[in-house]
């Protein structure tokens, strides 16, 4: 699959806001003790790598309310990439998922820093989480202090709370939801909370409402955030379990694996005879489930067409997405970007 193209101008500029401000509040934590340096290591490792999607998704939405180009506004659109690293380390704990980027994850990476003292898994896991809370902190931080005038901030001030509460709820489901029968419209739910609305309706609206952008222009962003941030985690499942981990930087199966509540699982069970569910319970209910029994329901899920249901899924939801940007006009550069963007979210490898 050949990689969309990024606007790498924009990336460099997020990455260098958001490496200069995270450096500077890791040294600072790390000055309070310096047993805090490997926790300050973990603050500085979860910005480390990215698209930065959430912040041009930001940043464009300022954009096409008709606001010029800022600095101030490229770093607000960065405090998305902090909720963003908060989100994948909470996550990566919650799943205990032992890979992030081809790296161990924070709970993994910390285990080791307690050096000779009882319950290390215990001590690695609560102080990724103290990680995942401080780097949402941190959002909020460089969000109100990028420059950007108080009265603007004060606009989207509100979308803070939609945003956190949004992510926190879609967190909640994927856990009650793990290990229950699958179902399609539940998984769907998950998709949207969990994933769909903080990656590119949200950041949309934060930097609509910075800018001034009227209920027009709010509309459609939600019109085509929704569908979109749905495709891009659809397309980040079918990543998971047949993408390559080289690529990826993930361990494969671990969806699988941890009985998550995919639509890939949901759509495998809809079409599985009773045979076939049967085999499937076996496999999910074991309590170490290897590879071989893992890789077979992958080649049930292969044969059963769940891959391409799901891949017309993106598609549909793609469609939907372009249609709504066609129903408002934009800034021709604006236009341009989001139309780019939708396919950098759901044409790529890794």
């Amino acid at each position: 699959m050949t990689e969309p193209h990024v606007d790498e101008a924009l990336k460099a500029r997020v990455d260098r806001e958001l490496g200069r401000f995270v450096a500077d509040e890791a040294d600072r934590f790390a000055d309070l003790d310096a047993e805090l340096e490997p926790v300050a290591a973990q603050l500085r490792a979860a910005v480390a790598h990215g698209k930065r999607l959430r912040a041009a998704f930001c940043y464009w939405g300022w954009r096409a309310a008709g606001q010029p180009d800022s600095d101030a506004l490229v770093r607000a659109s960065a405090a998305m990439e902090l909720v963003h690293a908060a989100a994948v380390v909470h996550d990566d704990l919650i799943d205990d998922s032992p890979l992030r980027h081809g790296r161990p994850t924070a709970h993994l990476a910390l285990r080791a820093v307690p050096h000779g003292r009882p319950r290390p898994k215990a001590a690695g896991r609560s102080l990724a989480m103290l990680v995942g809370d401080l780097l949402m902190s941190m959002a909020g931080q460089l969000f109100t202090g990028s420059g950007l005038p108080a009265a603007y901030l004060s606009r989207a001030r509100p979308l803070w709370g939609e945003l956190a509460r949004d992510l926190i709820a879609g967190e909640c489901l994927e856990i009650l939801r793990t290990g229950a029968a699958p179902d399609t419209t539940d998984s769907l739910q998950v998709v949207r909370y969990k994933t769909a609305k903080y990656t590119v309706e949200q950041p949309l609206l934060i930097g609509a409402a910075l800018a001034g952008g009227g209920p027009r222009l709010r509309e459609a962003f939600r019109a085509y955030g929704v569908p979109l941030g749905e495709a891009f985690q659809l397309r980040d499942d079918l990543l998971g379990l047949f993408g390559d981990p080289a690529r990826t930087g993930k361990a494969s199966l671990d969806d699988l694996r941890g009985r998550r509540p995919t639509v890939l699982l949901a759509e495998t069970w809809r079409a599985a005879d009773g045979a076939e569910r049967a085999a499937l319970r076996r496999a999910l209910a074991a309590r170490n489930p290897g590879h071989a029994e893992l890789n077979a329901v992958r080649g049930l899920m292969t044969r059963l067409g769940a891959p391409e249901r799901v891949e017309r899924m993106i598609a549909a939801r793609v469609e939907e997405a372009a249609r709504a940007l066609e129903e408002v006009e934009l800034p021709g550069e604006a236009a341009r970007a989001l139309t780019g963007l939708a396919h950098a979210v759901t044409a790529r490898g890794h």
